[in-house]
């Protein structure tokens, strides 16, 4: 029997698979299949299927298959729950994982609340330039901070790959109709970014604190999104200086819950440094056989809750 996970960091939910374990790996498409089916039917569905496997030059490598059976460069909430189960199970505290893109440095950190583990990770690399996300618009180079009609008149919006791509508006308010039409509308076909976008608005709740809430690429809505907390935790510390303090962390509410950021400015905007840090909760551990997860057979599972979610959600409403 195989051994995988149901976890989530702020409720950003996933399956863990370590491919490491198996008699013989998964293929690509045989990885597809299953997210969508893991994503789709098992306990209530999740976001994605976090794929882990061997590395050459870190303690192991996240792949980030989607529900419906994209693959993500990156992962910011996934890849705390992945770092917790590497150092689980090697005993380590401190290491680096393999993604798509690059190699982070990622490590335990203190708890956040009794009984929810919390990690830190790099999100990393970070990129304005159109050809890294990409977009076209008009003759822009970089889209920081611009007014754009087309996606909702009056409001303005920035892009950046950190390295999924990600456009970032700040608003008054949080209008999910108006969100979910603007993440329909890039996530089909479209003439401004090509290839999808993940699409997060954003509201200012006070000095270093702000409230997110994401449209991701792949998925639609959801509890959160880590890379795009990141984005656009960086993107704040940019465009409203008198609203951030360098020295302290930034606290980032979502629907799911809560994170911190840690943001280190460069005068090269590129260069700055993103730490995302969040708890990583295990909710259930499930058993399966290897020769079911080939067939993309699911009902013949052996599931046992962890307790965890108790805890997380009992953090939940000590934060709110």
């Amino acid at each position: 029997m195989v051994k995988l996970l149901k976890v989530h960091g702020s409720e950003n939910q996933f399956f863990i698979l370590d491919q490491t374990i198996l008699d013989n790996k998964l293929s690509d498409s045989e990885l597809k299949n299953l997210a969508i089916n893991f994503c789709k039917n098992i306990l209530n569905g999740a976001d994605g299927l976090l794929v882990i496997d061997t590395s050459d030059d870190c303690l192991g490598k996240m792949r980030v298959i989607n529900a419906d059976g994209s693959e993500a460069k990156m992962c910011g909430n996934g890849l705390r729950t992945v770092s917790r189960y590497l150092s689980e199970k090697y005993q380590l505290n401190e290491f680096h994982v393999e993604t798509l893109e690059s190699n982070l440095s990622v490590k335990k950190a203190p708890d956040f609340y009794p009984g929810v583990p919390a990690f830190s990770v790099e999100i990393s690399p970070i990129s304005f330039k159109k050809t890294d996300l990409p977009f076209s618009y008009k003759d822009l180079n970089e889209m920081i901070n611009e007014e754009i009609p087309e996606f909702v008149p009056g409001e303005r919006f920035s892009a950046i790959a950190v390295p999924n791509p990600h456009l970032i508006s700040f608003v008054s308010n949080i209008q999910h109709d108006i969100l979910n039409h603007l993440g329909q509308k890039l996530n089909s076909a479209n003439n401004y970014f090509p290839e999808g976008v993940n699409i997060s608005f954003a509201k200012i709740l006070d000095k270093n604190k702000l409230f997110v809430q994401t449209f991701e690429r792949g998925v639609g809505f959801t509890n959160a999104c880590g890379t795009g907390m990141s984005a656009t935790s960086l993107v704040f510390a940019l465009l409203y200086p008198d609203q951030f303090d360098s020295n302290k962390d930034i606290t980032v509410y979502n629907p799911g819950g809560m994170v911190k950021t840690n943001i280190e400015l460069n005068p090269i905007k590129e260069l700055s440094k993103i730490h995302l840090i969040g708890n990583a909760t295990f909710t259930h551990n499930i058993e399966v056989s290897e020769e079911a997860l080939h067939q993309n057979q699911l009902d013949d599972l052996r599931i046992e809750e962890t307790g965890e979610e108790k805890d997380y959600q009992a953090f939940v409403k000590a934060v709110r």
